[in-house]
């Protein structure tokens, strides 16, 4: 089994496939690496990935104290892997609470980034939705700790934004389901409390978004509600920044509809490597709706 050490000394597991330029991937919080294996598969024909547990999951460690969970840890453990790797520079790629992470780490080290791929990323970040969403964190986290992960998974599989994907691969979502049920209950507890309830609203975050230069993929589900406002002011506030729309997808858009999402990345990264990823021109920028006031 293959570890790197973070800088504050908590071992994170990892797994990766291929040769070349360097991709990481970073799962979102009902997810581990395992739910990264198509995209493994895909982009180790042409790259070296690797996609690592966060901290909190199993086989990398469990810190017992909430103290070492937070939206800042979570962006610098990628630096974390990347220097235990020996790895300059890389493409990341992030879901839903790998999405919030992989966009830290192009504001707080957008020197290592060859690319950014957001996805799944909005979830409380609205001004407005700020408490509703630390709330159902609290409830989650305390939840979990009451019932066990499995129980907890039963419940949590079905949101909102995951019935998507039940409705149409039962047998993946039956394996997305084993995957969340098999995490362990303290790290999941700690994420919650640590990394999901004290981050801070994307709607802070504009100006640090605006000198963001790395090329930059948003991309979402168009059921996956609470992302698609905060996927336009990404769009709008990132100069280097596309957003593709998958349509009559949820939240878990790489497990979801995989050859999807991994022709979408594909090209994206093809241009980036290419050099074809272009900056917003600054003309497309105007208070004048058709150029002509």
């Amino acid at each position: 089994m293959a570890y790197v050490t973070t800088d504050d000394g908590v071992k994170l597991y990892y797994e990766e496939a291929g040769s070349g330029t360097p991709v990481i991937l970073v799962h979102e919080f009902a997810g581990d690496l395992r739910s990264y294996e198509t995209q493994l598969r895909y982009l180790g024909k042409r790259y070296r990935v690797i996609a690592f547990n966060a901290r909190g999951y199993p086989p990398s460690d469990v810190p017992p104290d909430v103290s070492s969970y937070s939206q800042a840890r979570a962006a610098d453990d990628i630096v974390s892997v990347m220097d235990g790797l020996g790895i300059a520079k890389a493409h990341v790629i992030g879901l839903s609470m790998g999405g919030f992470a992989t966009l830290h780490f192009g504001i707080r080290h957008h020197d290592r980034a060859l690319s950014l791929c957001i996805g799944g990323c909005g979830y409380g970040a609205e001004l407005e939705e700020q408490a509703r969403f630390q709330s159902e964190a609290d409830t989650i986290a305390a939840y979990i700790s009451e019932v066990g992960m499995p129980t907890f998974a039963e419940r949590y599989a079905y949101g909102p934004t995951r019935v998507q994907f039940e409705n149409k691969d039962m047998r993946g979502f039956l394996e997305f389901k084993q995957i969340l049920a098999s995490h362990d209950a303290l790290g999941s507890a700690n994420t919650q409390r640590g990394v999901q309830r004290f981050r801070p609203s994307l709607y802070t975050l504009v100006e640090e978004m605006k000198r963001i230069t790395a090329p930059t993929l948003v991309i979402t589900g168009d059921e996956d509600w609470p992302c698609l406002l905060p996927g336009i002011l990404m769009k709008r506030s990132i100069p280097s920044a596309a957003l593709s729309v998958m349509p009559n997808c949820g939240h878990a858009i790489n497990i979801e509809e995989p050859e999807e999402y991994n022709r979408i990345i594909g090209e994206f990264l093809a241009q980036v490597d290419s050099g074809r990823w272009p900056l917003r021109d600054p003309r497309a920028v105007s208070a004048s709706i058709t150029g002509i006031k």
